[in-house]
């Protein structure tokens, strides 16, 4: 015999063998636990880690009756009489030490060519709780968890519909993660599916972390700042999003879910809109695009003004500048940035702290700080209100990864307005153009319905028109049936007596 140890020597395998052979397959781990029975003559071997199975479930409906049965066991009568619906065989210990990590028990008759396997896994998950970075004041307040049985019922539960698919792709080399694909097969494009599942089954990585990190793996340009995948924990959002043809990803332990194709507008877009009146929604989607827009300029345009175009600013308000400034020995861009960086440090802090400390330290830091920059000269009350607007428009944003967004662009933009004015200002805007023009999600368009012009979706990205005029699906996502309902039958209005 070789010297060399061969962990996959195939079946049969004596008692002591099969667990030496298995314990070095697991490393030696000290969780594994291994049951010998002796039953008629034979040596029947029960394995599993201490940590990963159902104990009640293993007592009641594996070892119970492997104990009362009268007659000799084999394989085909463990499958068959054993009351679980999990069994499989296996033939290979390397396969076989993957199962027990992942909550199976092993049956092993001595001797045998092949084991048994049953999952009875104890599954660890929380209950279901409120959305903490999308909060709502309209609709379902339930959360996904990190437990892809307790998310895939959600969607099930919200999605009756017998052509909805999970499919299910396994990602990561050294740690193995379930990710699910979920699409209505009758509306989601094929090609847009064929996209996502190709990437997913050609990524090769050691592990993924989280929805957020396979979403970094599988997005069209890594270099860009823009996210081109909604990262959401509501299911609404996420079932909503699927009946609109578009495409979900989910990942085992993770609380978030992947929505794609987007477009830039999908970002400050949120179900509360549907939930509340149409003009109600429009409002509001309006108010986003337009703090986003003061957000980016409002700082820089202060910036650029100060520095080279006071020909601008009003003479009322130009008074009423100079004396702010009169005391600040830093030129705008330097106060400007200074200020910046500070609203930046409280919102980190306040996010790292506890939540009641947290709240304290961004009110009372932002008062005592502004207040005592003003007083040392540091900075000009005007700007600590020009800054402080910029970073609430920031807020309005759904996405949190779009408000990081903008919160960054913000600081090229400045630099840009200290350096050239508003010549700086409006190249910093037309690089992003540029470069948005040039963004994807999924292989379609992420300027879409802007670039290219799809006039019938202007209706649900820009504003929200009444569901009886907005009866066809995006057509950017390029669904097989783009009619939810027709519309004329919408339009009608029916009495009792009709």
């Amino acid at each position: 015999m070789s010297s060399k140890s061969n962990t996959n020597q195939p079946f049969p395998l004596s008692a002591s063998d099969f667990k030496q052979r298995l314990s070095k397959s697991l490393q030696g781990s000290p969780d594994l636990v291994t049951k010998t029975f002796h039953h008629h003559e034979q040596e029947i071997i029960v394995c599993f880690l201490t940590y990963q199975v159902n104990k009640e479930q293993l007592d009641r409906n594996l070892l119970k009756p492997l104990v009362d049965r009268k007659r000799r066991w084999d394989e085909e009568s463990l499958l068959n009489t054993i009351p679980l619906s999990s069994g499989k065989t296996q033939n290979d210990l390397d396969s076989l030490a993957k199962q027990l990590i992942g909550g199976h028990v092993c049956l092993y008759i001595a001797g045998a060519d092949k084991a048994v396997t049953f999952f009875t896994p104890q599954l660890e998950h929380r209950a279901l709780t409120q959305a903490e970075t999308e909060s709502l004041v309209f609709g379902p307040q339930i959360s996904f968890t990190e437990s892809m049985v307790t998310n895939l019922n959600i969607v099930r539960w919200r999605l009756n519909n017998e052509e909805l698919v999970t499919e299910k792709i396994i990602v990561g080399e050294r740690v193995p993660t379930e990710v699910r694909l979920v699409y209505i097969k009758s509306l989601t494009n094929e090609e847009n599916v064929q996209t996502v599942r190709q990437r997913l089954q050609d990524l090769l990585v050691d592990e993924v972390e989280d929805t957020s990190v396979l979403g970094q793996y599988i997005e069209d340009s890594s270099s860009s700042i823009f996210p081109q995948l909604i990262f959401t924990e509501l299911p609404d959002r996420f079932c909503y999003s699927i009946t609109k043809g578009k495409v979900g990803i989910m990942v085992d332990k993770s609380p978030t879910a992947l929505i794609g194709p987007t477009t830039l507008f999908s970002f400050f877009e949120s179900t509360e809109d549907i939930y509340m009146r149409w003009n109600m929604g429009t409002f509001i989607r309006l108010l986003r695009f337009t703090a986003m827009f003061i957000s980016i300029i409002l700082t820089p345009l202060y910036v650029a003004a100060l520095t080279y175009h006071y020909e601008v600013v009003p003479g009322s308000l130009l008074v009423s500048l100079g004396q702010s400034r009169a005391m600040v020995p830093f030129p705008p861009i330097m106060e400007a940035l200074l200020l910046e960086l500070l609203i930046e440090l409280l919102r980190e802090a306040g996010a790292r702290l506890p939540t009641k400390v947290g709240q304290t330290m961004g009110i009372v830091g932002g008062i005592v700080l502004g207040q005592a920059a003003v007083q040392a000269g540091f900075t000009s009350n005007i700007l600590i209100i020009i800054v402080a607007l910029s970073a609430l428009a920031s807020f309005t944003a759904p996405s949190y990864l779009m408000g990081t967004a903008i919160r960054i662009i913000r600081f090229p933009m400045i630099i840009l307005g200290g350096l050239w004015g508003l010549i700086g200002i409006l190249f910093g805007l037309s690089f992003l153009i540029i470069h948005v023009l040039k963004l994807t999600s999924l292989g379609r368009p992420y300027l879409s319905p802007l670039y290219p012009m799809q006039r019938q979706d202007l209706g649900d990205s820009f504003i929200r028109l009444p569901f009886k005029k907005n009866n066809t699906r995006p057509i950017s996502n390029m669904p097989k049936d783009t009619q939810r309902y027709p519309k004329q039958q919408a339009a009608r209005k029916k009495d009792i007596d009709d």
